[in-house]
């Protein structure tokens, strides 16, 4: 893997509200994310585009941002490729359970936004298989996390770890189905020989 890392959430969202572009640094991340598990090709520009329609009405974002985007795209692309199942996500990062509302906060926007990313990257979903489709599902339900400030935080913090892995479970399997099978060269058919 290269020297990418992951951005800090709370730097990033700061620069991003700074700029007027309408999204969080998980949002972003889950975005990107959503586009290249669906499929879309990274090495052409074609990302940014959509990129820029989705979050900025079409408008160009700063390079010192777009700069950011295009390497948590590729740190995200790098770490999928190497089939480790894993999966680091943009979220906010604290140990401290009072805190487990904004995390929780963070993994609902970064599902909703990959959930986004897929359908802009124009996988054909109804095409895919039942264990995408149980993902796409399971993810659905994901992005209408909340936490009950009522409830036992520390629980809840577990819980979420939980969730949290799940999430990535069902990206990677989502990245398996429309990215990989995307990149995989057809097979030509033999002809019958009687």
């Amino acid at each position: 893997m290269s020297d990418n890392k992951l951005p800090d959430y709370d730097l990033l969202t700061t620069e991003l509200k700074q700029a007027g572009i309408a999204v969080n640094a998980a949002e972003l991340h889950g975005l990107l994310t959503g586009m290249l598990s669906g499929g879309i090709d990274i090495t052409e520009n074609d990302w940014q585009a959509v990129l820029f329609d989705y979050t900025n009405e079409g408008l160009a974002w700063p390079s010192h941002l777009l700069q950011q985007a295009k390497a948590l795209l590729t740190f995200t692309h790098e770490e999928v490729s190497e089939l480790s199942l894993s999966l680091s996500l943009v979220i906010p990062d604290s140990d401290d359970s009072a805190d487990v509302m904004a995390i929780a906060d963070g993994v609902a926007d970064w599902v909703n936004h990959f959930i986004s990313g897929i359908g802009l990257s124009k996988a054909e979903v109804k095409k895919g298989s039942e264990t995408a489709k149980e993902a796409l599902g399971d993810l659905e339900e994901i992005s209408k996390l909340a936490v009950d400030e009522d409830d036992d935080l520390k629980e809840q913090a577990e819980l979420l770890e939980h969730v949290i892995e799940h999430t990535k479970a069902c990206a990677l399997a989502l990245h398996a189905e429309f990215a990989i099978r995307a990149e995989e060269p057809e097979q030509p058919t033999q002809p019958t020989l009687h």
